[in-house]
């Protein structure tokens, strides 16, 4: 109970954070607020004046500041400057397609981890040297190269999944493997790391020496206690997957929180990226509270922290 309040209070501390660092992005931001307003529109003292009233800016920094917390607090999050829209119906419009490639990805990655730790935890060196290199690989190339080369490939060369667009499950086969791979490069040699480590401990010998098989061994035992680590850098990779999706969705025309993005990014749209990093600590947060509970599940000892 104690580990849950802790968690609480600093998942707060988190949002208040980015909302305060995103008000502060704001005031440095380069350009006038009140220009961005305007737009192509006329340009006088009395509509910059008009403008100024509507949107508070006539006020001083603090007022601001403060009213700008409270509009939070309500569950507030602005109003678009480009598509004078509510920014939380933007953002629940387009969120959506963004989680669904998230899970997607997420899934993909452990899938791939899980399978490549198995088959080469204790094999041979050539075997795990090879599969290492390869995860490298995927760690180290930019998701959006990662996406290049799938579109060449199974979409331009081979014809297998369409280029862009989100018409049905098989548009979302490329861009999951190019946010998956990542992570299952990252994650599988942990995974597999941890494997090998269980395995060398006294229980994986006794139950070898009462006859369980190795892939039974697996299962039932080292997998569990390989699986703290591996948790941990899946909370984190998970959680870093909003700013990839973003690119991804870009990349194959998806829709979702990309296109808003890249939007709100060309217009100088400061409430739309504002949203986006108090939602970027927001995942932040409830992922880490996932990953409390999952450590509990895992570990029975936790269960009384």
């Amino acid at each position: 109970m104690k580990t849950v309040v802790v968690r609480l209070a600093g998942g707060v501390g988190v949002m208040w954070a980015a909302a305060t660092a995103s008000w502060l992005a704001l005031l440095v931001a380069p350009g006038d607020v009140t220009s961005i307003l305007l737009g192509d529109g006329a340009d006088t003292p009395e509509i910059r004046a008009a403008i100024a009233r509507e949107w508070g800016l006539d006020q001083p920094q603090i007022v601001q500041y403060l009213s700008y917390l409270a509009r939070l607090l309500q569950g507030d999050l602005g109003r678009s400057y480009t598509l004078q829209q509510g920014v939380g119906d933007l953002l629940a419009g387009q969120l959506g397609p963004t989680v669904e490639l998230m899970l997607a990805a997420t899934a993909t990655g452990i899938v791939l981890a899980l399978l490549l730790a198995v088959a080469t935890a204790g094999r041979g060196r050539w075997l795990r040297g090879a599969v290492s290199g390869v995860q490298l690989a995927w760690v180290s190339v930019p998701p959006f190269l990662v996406g290049i080369l799938l579109l060449f490939v199974f979409s331009f060369t081979l014809g297998w999944f369409p280029v862009s667009g989100a018409r049905d499950t098989s548009a979302l086969v490329l861009p999951a493997l190019t946010l998956g791979l990542p992570i299952a490069g990252s994650l599988g040699q942990v995974l597999r790391e941890g494997l090998e480590r269980a395995q060398e401990q006294p229980f994986a010998v006794t139950a070898r020496a009462r006859g369980l098989t190795e892939s039974a061994l697996v299962v039932r035992h080292t997998l569990r206690h390989a699986s703290l680590p591996a948790v941990t850098l899946a909370g984190m990779l998970t959680g870093s997957l909003l700013g990839g999706a973003i690119i991804t969705e870009s990349l194959y025309g998806r829709p979702g929180l990309g296109q808003l993005t890249l939007t709100a990014v060309t217009s100088q749209d400061l409430p739309v990226m504002m949203a986006i990093v108090i939602l970027a600590a927001a995942l932040y947060v409830l992922i880490s509270t996932v990953l409390d509970l999952l450590y509990r599940i895992i570990d029975p000892r936790l269960r009384s922290a």
